[in-house]
This record gives structure tokens, sequence and C-alpha cells, in this order.
């Protein structure tokens, strides 16, 4: 029994010693920093000599800009005076430059790389387009992948969704329902066909 509860003893410190030791806030170096209060009295003594030391430099910037600053905005408004038309057409030339490059860049940063992409701001999330039975019949074949997007697959809300769409589309017609990323390219595409037109039977 002694040798039980001695054996059991040393387990329980050797687990509070590991847990300890797993803990970062419980490592020894922290528990015994002595030397915590004196970096941090360092720390303040080497932002009070920073400050001292660039306070004469931040006093000459200061002064030279309180005495530059003036005359440059007296002989800028002597040179634009003379001529304001031409100044004032420069600074709206250089304002529309500014936004086209904006707008150019914006432009080129949405799009998404696929080759015709129209880098639009942010497009509709979906749309849904009716297509009449002549419509369909004028529209030529194409492969599933033409549009660059992949046929939906919505797991259970599927059926549901296609339900739906079915009661949409017209006669010997379909409904397709197409999501769009932001910029207008489409991401993923359904066709859901409509109910067949019974055929008259000729006597």
């Amino acid at each position: 029994m002694d040798n039980s509860q001695a054996s059991s003893a040393n387990r329980n410190g050797n687990s509070r010693r590991k847990t300890k030791s797993l803990n970062p806030l419980s490592h020894p170096f922290c528990e015994h920093s002595a030397f915590a209060a004196i970096d941090l009295v360092l720390l303040v003594l080497v932002l009070i000599a920073l400050v001292v030391l660039a306070a004469p430099y931040f006093k000459f910037i200061f002064r030279e800009s309180y005495e530059v600053l003036p005359v440059a905005i007296e002989v800028m408004g002597e040179v634009m005076y003379q001529a304001p038309v031409a100044y004032a057409a420069g600074l709206v030339f250089m304002f529309a430059t500014v936004v086209v490059a904006w707008e150019f860049f914006s432009y080129h940063a949405r799009k998404c790389g696929k080759p015709y992409c129209k880098g639009l701001r942010k497009a509709v999330e979906f749309d849904i387009q009716l297509e009449s039975e002549e419509c369909v019949k004028s529209l030529p074949r194409l492969p599933k992948d033409a549009f660059g997007a992949r046929p939906l697959d919505l797991g259970q809300d599927h059926k549901e969704l296609e339900a739906e769409l079915k009661k949409m589309a017209p006669l010997n017609g379909r409904t397709v329902l197409t999501f769009r990323s932001p910029c207008g390219c489409p991401l993923g595409r359904m066709e859901v066909w409509g109910a067949k037109r019974a055929r008259r039977i000729k006597k």
C-alpha cells in the first residue's frame, strides 16, 4: 500500500511538472525574471533619450518650414495670378488623368482573366432566362462548357430548384439559371426543360 501511494504521488508530481513545462506562462524564466523591471526602465530611458536627441531637429524643420512656406505661397500666388487659366486647366487635367488611371487599373484588377470578362464592379449574383421553343430552335448547338460555366449541383436543394424552374419554363422551352461572379463571368449554369406540348393525333 505504501509503495502504491508513493508511486501515485510520484505520478501526480510528474504530471504537474509536465503541465507546467508545457504552459509557456508557467516557465521558470517568466516566474523568476528579476530583470523585467530593469528592462522596462531601460526602455523608457532609451525612448526619452531619442525624444531629447530628435527635438532640436524637429524644431529646426519647423522653423525653416515656417519661414519658407509663406514665401513659397506668395510666389505661387504671383505666378498663378499672371496665368490663372493655364494653371487651372493644368490642375483639372492632372485630376482627370489621376481619375482615368485609377479607373483603368481598377478595371484590370477586377478582371478574372477569362477572355470575354467584362470586369464589372458588382454584377448580379444570378439571372434567369426563359427560352421559348422557337428561341431554342434558332440557337446553334453548343457544348456544355461553351459559356465558361460548369453545370450546377446544389445537393439537396437541387430537386426543389429544378421543380421551380420547370414551372417557369414555357411549353417545349427551357429555363436557364446562371450564377455569376462579381466581375460578370458565369460560374455555374443550370438548364431545366419545361413541359412537353401534347401532339394532336390526326384522324
